[in-house]
């Protein structure tokens, strides 16, 4: 039997997907992580099951959906929901520990509110929160004993308050600091001393140490894109080709959608600026990739290459101005729900592959790879068979043929549903306005075609998909749908019971 591969799993942010050379990005410089692309798989449709921090996170943790996991919300605004991982779920890192596996965590963790990597046995700082935490402790000491200055930041950019209070949300500004002091190669010199570590690990008797998993996960590019002046002015504001998404109207949608392109006031950047806004996100791109370049190097210098499986994803993308709208929120756009999804295995074929994948196949994936016991409450699936080249006739059972992704709300509570096929997306409201969009004729989702009649036979047919799927999973969001699409007959039973007990024909009131 082969010796179980390692694992580097590389993880950023509130990434968007263009951003990258690999996904036809042609100005930004992002040569490391098109090493990893060039030399495995790149994943088209690849997919968050939620996109938010924590949700995201918690599902890729415990391999199932949010629904099911419970941390609706970022722990910061959970409002009394589920803050930390159900106890009854098996996370990741249970089985890999039971396989023999070393585990490793440097950066960004917000799987929950108090539990740290420490909690769960795997080794790391616990750096908390949803942001860059440049006052931790840890940190400040790093850069004191490594003679660099502390944090910094002049030139902030900020949006318009809507209530005419002042300044909205910090988007940008210049970091007073050299790249060798950022937190982001704080991070990277922290997964580096645990891989050098892992890597030495059963050398002084001569045995080969055992294997790990090392998770190394960024806090950016998410906003405020904070960095120093050599990433901040990289790219030509003239090279930024705007997203077309920026026509956006909001005729037809639902109204918080506008409500957050207010509460982001993203209106109140021109187009110049917004240009010089992304190409500061491209940099920030570029200042990570560069660290991702140290941990692939360091690999290479360990002679790990050849025994190490690398992965590389987000938790969720990011709007950058698309659609008039920036972070991320109650809108299920591509811009958010699309990310990258990156795969080198040693010995598996370069490709690129398009079928849907999620963040919720990532840890049954992992646990393939480690020849690890299977988890067979995951909702995932292993990504192995892909991997490996399989064609999709090979694949039993066949491939799935949509993704279904699910939110529950950021700053307030907010229900959506949506399923997402080769040509059409289905986005389900109960409280506000349906959405459904032709992806081939409308690329950039400008157009809400739920109530035109010429589609109304593709409407029906994916909200019967949805609700299917919805139902086969156990998600409760189908009881809305029983009583208020055009399910009817097809509808499943009530929760309780209740309705299939009635005589068919019986009086309602």
């Amino acid at each position: 039997m082969a010796d179980p591969l390692n694992v580097l799993f590389l993880m950023t942010d509130q990434h968007r997907t263009d951003t990258l050379p690999c996904y036809g990005n042609s100005v930004v410089r992002a040569p490391n992580l098109d090493r990893i692309a060039s030399n495995g798989t790149c994943f088209d449709r690849f997919y968050t099951p939620t996109a938010i921090c924590t949700p995201a996170r918690a599902s890729l943790f415990t391999g199932v959906h949010p629904f099911r996991h419970g941390l609706f919300v970022n722990p910061e605004r959970a409002g009394g929901a589920q803050a930390e991982v159900p106890e009854n779920l098996t996370v990741l890192s249970e089985p890999l520990r039971r396989a023999g596996y070393r585990m490793g965590h440097a950066g960004k963790w917000h799987i929950g509110r108090d539990r740290g990597p420490e909690f769960y046995g795997i080794d790391g700082e616990h750096l908390p929160g949803a942001l860059n935490p440049f006052t931790h402790p840890l940190y400040e000491k790093w850069l004191v004993d490594n003679d660099f200055p502390l944090f910094a930041v002049k030139d902030p950019i900020y949006g318009r308050a809507e209530n005419g209070s002042g300044r909205g949300h910090l988007i940008a500004g210049r970091l007073q600091q050299p790249a060798e002091a950022t937190m982001e190669r704080f991070i990277t010199e922290q997964a580096l001393e645990l891989l050098r570590g892992y890597a030495s690990g059963g050398a002084d008797d001569g045995s080969v140490p055992a294997p790990f998993w090392l998770t190394c996960s960024w806090f950016g590019p998410h906003l405020p894109y904070l960095i120093p002046d050599e990433y901040y002015d990289m790219y030509d504001p003239a090279l930024v080709e705007l997203p077309g998404s920026m026509a956006e109207t909001f005729d037809g949608k639902p109204p918080v959608q506008r409500h957050y392109s207010e509460y982001w006031s993203a209106d109140s950047f021109d187009t110049d600026e917004w240009r010089k806004l992304i190409a500061v996100y491209w940099g920030y791109v570029t200042l990570i990739d560069d660290c991702v370049g140290l941990l692939l190097d360091e690999l290479e210098r360990l002679g790990l290459d050849q025994r190490t499986a690398i992965m590389f994803t987000a938790d969720h993308g990011e709007f950058t101005g698309a659609h008039r709208l920036n972070d991320k929120g109650p809108a299920m756009y591509e811009d958010i729900y699309r990310i990258p999804g990156l795969v080198c295995v040693p010995g598996r074929p370069a490709q690129r592959r398009s079928e849907f994948a999620s963040l919720v196949d990532i840890a049954p994936t992992i646990l393939d790879l480690a020849g690890a016991e299977p988890v067979e409450a995951h909702d995932g699936r292993s990504l192995t068979p892909l991997l490996a080249g399989a064609a999709p006739d090979e694949i039993d059972p066949a491939w799935r043929e949509q993704i279904v992704a699910e939110f529950h709300g950021h700053h307030f509570p907010h229900s959506q549903r949506m399923l997402r096929d080769d040509r059409y997306k289905l986005v389900y409201n109960p409280e506000s306005v349906h959405e459904l969009y032709d992806l081939e004729l409308d690329p950039y989702e400008l157009h809400n075609l739920y109530t035109v009649p010429s589609y109304r036979a593709v409407r029906d047919d994916l909200e019967l998909r949805l609700y299917a799927e919805l139902v086969d999973r156990g998600d409760p969001a189908y009881t809305w749908m029983t009583y208020m699409t055009h399910v009817g007959e097809e509808r499943a039973p009530d929760v309780d019971g209740v309705a299939d007990a009635v005589a068919p024909g019986a009086a309602t009131t």
